[in-house]
C-alpha cells in the first residue's frame, strides 16, 4: 500500500509542524511512543510536555525515553489532558507548535480507563489557546469500544463546528475497512 496508514500519517503531520527548539505536547502519553518521537523532533533545545492520568503510562513512557537517551527535554504531568492550561508553565502558552492525542485506553491495561469526549473537547479548547498560530492538534481516534464510539461522536460533532476562520479541520481515514479502524482528525490553528 502506498497510502500512508493512520499512524504514519500522524507522524508526517508532526514532522511538518515541529522543528528543533519547538514546544510540543503529548496529551495522552500512553506507552511513550509519541513522546519519544516528539522529543527527537524538537531536539535538545525544544521541550515536550506529556500528560496521562495513569501512573503506569508515565512510568512506561519514562522508561522508553531513558532507553533511547531522549529524556532531557520531556516534562511529565500525572494529570488529565483537560488540565493542561493549569499545568503548563506560562512560557508555553501561545507557543506550542503541536499536540497529539491517542484516544481510547492504554494498550495492555485496564480497558475501563479510557479517554472521554467531554475532557478531550475541553483539552482541544485549551489547546486552541496554547498553540501558536499555524500550530496543529492531532487526534488519533480509536473507537472500537463503546466509550470510544461515544467519544468519537462528541469530538467529531465539536470539531465540525469549529469556526473555519479560526481553524482548519481535516479527517483522514480508510472508509472501507472493517472493525472500526482508527482515524486521524487534525486541527490547524489559523494565524
Amino acid at each position: 500500500m502506498k497510502l500512508e496508514g493512520v499512524l504514519p500519517f500522524a507522524r508526517t503531520l508532526l514532522r511538518s509542524f515541529c522543528s528543533q527548539g519547538d514546544i510540543a505536547i503529548d496529551a495522552t502519553c500512553g506507552n511513550g511512543n509519541d513522546t519519544l518521537y516528539l522529543s527527537k523532533l524538537v531536539g535538545k533545545d525544544g521541550q515536550v510536555f506529556a500528560f496521562d492520568i495513569q501512573e503506569r503510562a508515565i512510568e512506561k513512557s519514562k522508561l522508553r525515553l531513558t532507553e533511547n537517551q531522549a529524556d532531557d527535554n520531556v516534562t511529565f504531568f500525572h494529570a488529565s489532558h483537560d488540565e493542561m492550561i493549569k499545568q503548563l508553565p506560562e512560557f508555553a502558552i501561545g507557543k506550542a507548535s503541536a499536540a497529539i492525542f491517542n484516544l481510547g485506553y492504554l494498550p495492555g491495561s485496564d480497558k475501563s480507563i479510557t479517554t472521554k469526549g467531554s475532557s478531550t473537547i475541553d483539552a482541544i479548547k485549551q489547546l486552541l489557546h496554547i498553540l501558536k498560530p499555524e500550530g496543529i492538534i492531532i487526534l488519533v481516534i480509536y473507537h472500537g469500544h463503546e466509550e470510544g464510539k461515544r467519544e468519537k461522536d462528541l469530538v467529531l460533532d465539536f470539531v465540525k463546528n469549529l469556526d473555519q476562520k479560526k481553524a482548519h479541520v481535516l479527517q483522514y481515514d480508510f472508509i472501507n475497512q472493517k472493525n472500526d479502524p482508527p482515524f486521524v482528525v487534525a486541527i490547524e490553528k489559523r494565524g
